[in-house]
């Protein structure tokens, strides 16, 4: 076995900063604002199109940035945070002096009960006078829309049909209109239009003579003739479409064999990016004809932001061998990072931390899984020769993706470079490959996917330079509640396990969700009440005197998805057998991370439980 000792340690594989997935261009196109934790919590940056030194434009104690726009006339942006991961969504609003920088601390907008309040992308009328968002204030199971007008103080309230959670998209250039999106699941979203001019017009759904299916309403064209939205009307795969408000006719404009997975316009700039087998491709069109975009690497675009004929296109870039990135994409310069958030592994120079490690890149993998279905997967080798322990690794959702992005902070690389494999399968219920494989999942958990899971197994018992007595698994979220399922109801000796914020009672789950979430979970995981029977003989806890592997288990305190009662329950029942069990819960978390140092050091100790258990030796 190679010699580990002189290796960097986890911490030099973490990335320098993190973000949030938004981005908001200024007016003048000159100034990018976004969400980072480079100084520990996610708070509000700005940083010149052109280069420069980052300005931090707040400073959260226990909060974290989560969505950002930038008002018209460029003086101020308005952002949503959160506290400690509570998913409660504040609202406020920052101005900035000349210079782009703080003048004060942010105020408070609509300040009032606890509740989620979503801003859009485009929250904002053409003057700035106007500002939309959605909230659950009025009844904390119905998700209204809330048109305020700045200058006076006041708001229009406007409510959604009964089983439909609506979301604002934007108000239409002339301010005539506001779309909305209503959801009901993921998969079934209509569009709504409201109009602004009477104060007593109800929303009116305009896609509903197209079908129930997604209609998802993106950004309006510069002349307000119609909206861009996302659809699957024509085949498995999203198209990109146009509805013309004259006609209310639907047209195709975007149409490939994946998902058409986001699109920005600006002026006579239309955008799109195409989830092509894990990895984003992005395409243009000006005044109607191509525009040529420079090709950037293997990866993920998770947010986009351009300015007229696309000069700039700023997107916030992440690929399996380097962290994510804001970069800017031009003709002259091609990919162009404002940011460096490559860490110390890759980038030392002796003496500093020896030599630079190489980062691995995913192979993308299928494998045949039941009823004649096959599973892409993406199957990190390490560079060392063989045999390899692997971890299969499972990721949320579960109507998610597994992509090759710099996932776990690092912790991929990690383990890669200690010689462990890594093996992350996009089982029943991912997104990215067709509808019919998306929905295999609802209300079908540990079904399909688990079946799925046990394949991906019987392939990786069947690949040279895999050491089939040491495998282990982990995930997040649905893919801690997926792990937990693998631990418990698959055959195997597992030789260690690892679950974040998973949940081991989809019952308690159910009952526990965010309330405006009530008919997604009922629609997709099942109704507490009359699926309790179903849901129960799905939960891990239920098969919790089978598990004997090695656990750990790490669970929000303030996590309002995932009770941790349950957790606490979980692991009862396994100690009082004598498993072997680590678990921590964290104070001031969620369901997902919000403060850095929290994040890695919990990453630097699952590295060191995984290493303990598939490498005999502590991290």
């Amino acid at each position: 076995m190679p010699d580990y000792r002189d290796m960097p340690g986890y911490r030099d594989f973490a990335p320098r900063q993190g973000f949030q997935p938004t981005l908001a261009l200024s007016p003048d196109a000159g100034t990018v604002a976004y969400s980072s934790n480079a100084a520990g919590r996610f708070d509000l940056w700005t940083i010149p199109v052109a280069g420069g030194v980052p300005r931090r434009l707040t400073r959260l104690r226990d909060g974290a940035v989560r969505r950002i726009a930038w008002a018209p006339h460029g003086k101020s942006l308005v952002f949503t945070a959160d506290r400690d991961g509570d998913e409660q969504y504040r609202l406020y609003r920052v101005d900035l002096d000349g210079d782009g920088g703080p003048a004060g601390v942010p105020a408070e907008i609509g300040a009032g009960p606890r509740c989620q309040r979503i801003l859009p992308a485009a929250p904002f009328d053409a003057e700035g006078r106007r500002l939309v968002y959605a909230a659950n204030d009025r009844d904390e199971t119905v998700q209204d829309v809330l048109v305020r007008d700045l200058a006076a103080g006041t708001e229009r309230r406007v409510e959604p049909p009964p089983g439909v959670v609506f979301r604002p998209a934007g108000i239409s250039p002339d301010g005539r209109w506001l779309l909305t999106a209503g959801f009901r699941t993921q998969m079934k979203v209509a569009a709504y239009l409201i109009d602004l001019r009477d104060a007593s017009a109800a929303p009116v759904c305009v896609t509903a003579d197209h079908g129930d299916g997604l209609f998802e309403p993106g950004p309006w064209a510069s002349d307000s003739s119609g909206f861009y939205l996302r659809t699957d009307l024509w085949g498995e795969f999203v198209a990109g479409a146009f509805y013309r408000l004259e006609t209310g006719t639907l047209e195709p404009v975007a149409q490939h064999d994946w998902d058409v997975e986001s699109i920005e316009v600006a002026g006579d700039t239309l955008v799109w990016s195409v989830n092509q087998d894990g990895c984003s491709t992005l395409y243009a069109r000006h005044a109607g004809r191509p525009l040529p975009l420079p090709a950037v690497p293997p990866g993920v675009v998770s947010a986009l932001a351009l300015a007229p004929q696309a000069d700039p296109l700023v997107v916030l870039l992440d690929t399996a061998t380097r962290p994510a990135d804001i970069a800017v994409l031009d003709a002259a310069d091609g990919v162009r990072r404002l940011t460096d958030a490559r860490p110390r592994a890759f980038t030392a120079k002796p003496p500093d931390a020896g030599r630079p490690v190489e980062p691995v890149e995913p192979e993308p993998v299928v494998y045949a899984s039941s009823a004649g279905r096959y599973i892409h997967a993406l199957y990190y080798r390490p560079h060392a020769p063989g045999p390899h322990p692997v971890l299969l690794s499972i990721h949320g959702g579960p109507e998610a993706q597994e992509r090759p992005e710099y996932v776990r902070c690092g912790l991929y690389q990690y383990l890669l470079a200690r010689g462990i494999a890594v093996f992350a399968p996009n089982i029943a219920g991912s997104t990215g490959y067709g509808a019919r494989h998306q929905r295999l999942v609802h209300r079908n958990w540990g079904g399909f996917d688990l079946d799925d899971l046990d394949h991906a197994v019987c392939h990786l018992r069947s690949e040279p330079g895999v050491d089939v007595a040491r495998i282990a698994v982990m995930g997040g979220a649905y893919g801690g509640f997926a792990a937990l399922s693998c631990l418990a109801r698959l055959p195997y000796r597992w030789a260690a396990g690892v679950s974040l914020s998973g949940p081991a009672n989809l019952v308690a789950l159910a009952r526990s969700c965010p309330p405006t979430w009530r008919p997604f979970v009922a629609a997709v995981l099942g109704d507490p009440d009359t699926d309790a029977g179903y849901l129960t003989q799905r939960s891990p806890i239920t098969y919790a005197d089978t598990i004997t592997a090695p656990l750990f288990v790490l669970q929000g305190a303030r996590d309002p998805r995932v009770p941790p009662a349950e957790s606490d329950r979980l692991v009862d029942r396994l100690r009082s057998r004598g498993v072997d069990v680590r678990y921590e819960v964290l104070a001031d978390e969620g369901h997902a991370f919000t403060d850095r140092e929290t994040e890695l050091r919990v990453y630097e100790e699952i590295a060191e439980f995984l290493c303990d258990h598939l490498l005999g030796e502590s991290g």
